[in-house]
């Protein structure tokens, strides 16, 4: 049995393409898996895997992987529990001189996971970096994995009350995806900007939780 035929037997993995050097070193996983599981559990499936058949180590840095479409799994499996989504930790922003910065940690499956960001000082630069230190802290989850873009924030009045708007671009192999996600001030913008980009992403997280 090949590398390729041995990946294909792990669970949740539809594909698998080895790509090796003249002398027969791995520099290339590539590999199709189904939503199942985070891309993070996916690598280390893959990593124990080669290891265990072939005595072979693998650098995680050389597998990619690609997820298929959320359309391929039932509606219940679509949905993850209140518990599975990421939790505020901690928020700070500090504004020196002209310069913005926001640090973000969030707690994911018993574990923290931290994002900072920085930009202009002005009203939409402080909001911004608030939601790009948000994604950070969840790409920091997913090791790279998955990148995210805000295309927008904002501070909007629905009757009386205020709510954080956010934009989220989702861009992986299979291409781009937009999100958007909304949370009320009930303890501040900062606190609301956070949850409203969370929103955005939340559902994705299914496909991002380790199992």
């Amino acid at each position: 049995m090949d590398i390729e035929e041995a990946l294909c037997e792990v669970a949740g993995v539809k594909a698998a393409r080895v790509v090796t050097s003249s002398d027969h070193v791995i520099t290339e996983v590539h590999v199709l898996a189904l939503p199942t599981k985070s891309p993070k559990q996916v690598v280390r499936d893959i990593e124990s895997a080669v290891m265990a058949r072939f005595g072979i180590p693998l650098d995680h840095r050389k597998i990619s992987i690609a997820l298929l479409a959320d359309t391929s799994l039932p509606e219940e499996e679509v949905h993850p529990a209140e518990g599975q989504r990421a939790r505020i930790h901690a928020i700070q922003q500090n504004v020196e001189d002209l310069i913005a910065s926001a640090n973000v940690v969030l707690e994911l499956e018993g574990e923290l996971y931290e994002g900072s960001a920085s930009g202009p000082a002005t009203q939409t630069g402080r909001m911004r970096i608030v939601a790009e230190a948000t994604l950070e802290a969840i790409v920091a989850y997913t090791h790279g994995l998955i990148r995210f873009a805000l295309e927008d924030v904002d501070m909007v009045k629905l009757g009386r009350e205020r709510a954080a708007v956010s934009c989220v671009q989702l861009m992986s192999q299979l291409g781009e995806q937009a999100f958007c996600g909304s949370a009320l001030v009930r303890q501040s913008e900062q606190d609301s900007i956070v949850r409203a980009t969370l929103d955005a992403i939340n559902r994705r997280l299914t496909f991002l939780k380790t199992s």
